[in-house]
C-alpha cells in the first residue's frame, strides 16, 4: 500500500511524524506529503529527499486548513494522523485547566476528524486507499494524571472504529495504531520504557498494509492491552495510583 502510494504525514516536521516520512520512503512512496502548523520547520525534511518530499502548511484544527490541504494533496492515498498534543498534568478536579483540556481535544480528536472528513473523498477517488491514526495506550488504560489527554484519545479510537465501519464501503481501511510511550519531546521526562518512532512507524505502516485494523505496537503496549483483557478492574486500580 506504500510503495509507489502517496503518503501525507501531519505534524512531520520532528518526533514520530519525522519518522513516517522516513519510513514511508523506505518503503517506497512515490511522494510524501509533508505537513506542519510552521513549514519553516519543515524545511530539513525536505532537503533529504526535495523530488519527494513536499512541504504542507497545515493547522490540523483549523477545518479550512485541511480542506485546502485536500485540494492541494488530492493525489494522496494514505493519511497518517499523527499530530497530537499532551498539556494537561493532575486530573479533572485536581488540576482543572479547561484551556488545556479543550487544546487537547481539538488536537487529539477534532483535529483527526477534521483531516478524516476532508481526504475521505480524496481517498475514495484514489481507490480506497488508508488511514493510520496514531493513538496511545492511553486510549485504553484510563489514567488520572493525564485525563483530559486520554479522553481525547479514548474519543479518537471510538472514532477510528466507526470510521473504519462507515468508509470500508469505500474500500479505505481505518487503522488504530496503538503504541505506549515512544522516545519524543512529548516524553522527554518520562523515565519509562520508550519506544523508538522508527519502530512505530514502521509497524504501524506495515499493518496499514497487511489490512490490520488495530495494532498495539511495542511490548509495553501490548502488556497493557493483555492485562485491560485479563483484569480491567485491576488495571483501573492501577493506574489510579498514579496520580499524586
Amino acid at each position: 500500500m506504500i510503495k509507489h502510494g502517496v503518503v501525507f504525514v501531519t505534524g512531520a516536521n520532528r518526533g514520530l511524524g519525522l519518522a513516517f516520512v522516513n519510513e514511508a520512503r523506505r518503503q517506497g512512496a512515490a511522494r510524501i506529503y509533508a505537513a506542519a502548523r510552521d513549514p519553516a520547520t519543515l524545511d530539513a525534511v525536505v532537503a533529504v529527499d526535495p523530488d519527494r518530499i513536499v512541504p504542507v502548511r497545515l493547522d490540523v484544527t483549523n477545518p479550512a486548513d485541511c480542506a485546502a490541504a485536500a485540494l492541494a494533496c488530492a493525489d494522496t492515498t494514505v493519511l497518517v494522523n499523527n499530530a497530537g498534543v499532551l498539556g494537561n498534568y493532575g486530573g479533572f478536579v485536581t488540576r482543572p485547566d479547561q484551556t488545556a483540556i479543550r487544546h487537547e481535544m481539538e488536537v487529539n480528536y477534532f483535529g483527526v476528524l477534521n483531516l478524516c472528513q476532508a481526504f475521505a473523498p480524496v481517498l475514495a477517488r484514489n481507490g480506497g486507499g488508508g488511514i493510520v491514526n496514531i493513538l496511545s495506550i492511553l486510549a485504553i488504560a484510563a489514567t488520572p494524571v493525564v485525563g483530559s489527554y486520554c479522553a481525547s484519545k479514548f474519543a479518537a479510537l471510538a472514532l477510528t472504529r466507526c470510521l473504519g465501519a462507515e468508509l470500508a464501503a469505500q474500500g479505505t481501511r481505518v487503522q488504530a495504531a496503538v503504541p505506549a510511550t515512544i522516545d519524543t519531546s512529548m516524553a522527554a521526562d518520562y523515565p519509562g520504557p520508550k519506544d523508538a518512532p522508527d519502530f512505530v512507524a514502521r509497524t504501524a505502516l506495515e499493518a496499514l498494509t497487511a489490512g490490520e485494523a488495530e495494532v498495539f505496537i511495542g511490548p509495553l503496549s501490548n502488556e497493557v492491552y493483555a492485562q485491560f483483557r485479563r483484569d480491567p478492574a485491576g488495571l483501573a486500580r492501577d493506574r489510579a495510583q498514579m496520580l499524586p
